[in-house]
């Protein structure tokens, strides 16, 4: 890809991207990452896989104004006529629909061809460890979802049945733990199972620090 068509792709990602938990840095790293394991594979087309990088999260703001849209499908029509607009063959703009369309595991779309693969792990990398974690956090602020729930009895929520409020802790349950099995490529998959270990001692831990008891007996009150 020349830079002239970099920057004008660059340019409509960066018009398109308001959510801090998923910022044009998210963007970039997950291009980065994407690179990185593309490597290992020659068949690799650059040009779709970067298109498909710069454009994966545009159908964010959309989601965002309604919750019964997903950003990946929305994404992935406003790619399409982005890339036709820009004069991209049918079968390109298609593929990086496609792309865009099965990156997220949140539908049931799966990633077919080799660069929906390698954008699908590059995306859920920013999900793990670390990175992982505070993403989580601001997005659980964003939409107004609390750390943690407790019960009529003052007992938590660990987050762990589907009945339960919504939390950062149930997030990361149900869907920042199975991610770490869920990646298609060797390199990424390798590479989350080094960043697995910390977020299971950040879960434990933060149980164990708002685990601080039941209120009302360390209130004590007088009859």
């Amino acid at each position: 890809m020349d830079r002239k068509t970099f920057r004008v792709l660059e340019n409509y990602m960066l018009d398109m991207m308001k959510d801090s938990a998923h910022d044009s840095l998210h963007v970039y790293r997950v291009l980065c990452q994407a690179l990185r394991i593309a490597r290992g594979y020659n068949e690799v087309n650059q040009d779709i896989l970067i298109a498909s990088c710069l454009l994966h999260d545009i159908g964010r703001m959309k989601e965002f104004q309604n919750p019964k849209l997903c950003h990946a499908i929305e994404g992935g029509k406003m790619a399409y006529m982005f890339m036709k607009e820009l004069g991209w063959n049918e079968e390109d703009c298609t593929h990086i629909q496609d792309c865009i369309t099965t990156h997220s595991f949140r539908t049931d779309n799966q990633p077919k061809t080799l660069e929906a693969k390698i954008l699908f792990d590059a995306d859920k990398l920013d999900v793990s460890g670390a990175l992982g974690i505070a993403r989580s956090l601001i997005y659980k602020g964003q939409v107004g979802e609390p750390l943690y729930v407790v019960d009529e009895e003052n007992k938590i929520y660990k987050g762990q049945k589907l009945c339960e409020p919504e939390s950062f802790l149930k997030e990361y349950y149900f869907k920042l733990i199975p991610l770490y099995e869920k990646f298609y490529t060797e390199e990424a998959f390798k590479i989350a199972q080094k960043r697995k270990a910390m977020t299971t001692m950040f879960y434990n831990e933060l149980l164990d620090e708002i685990s601080i008891g039941d209120l009302q007996k360390l209130l004590n009150f007088k009859s």
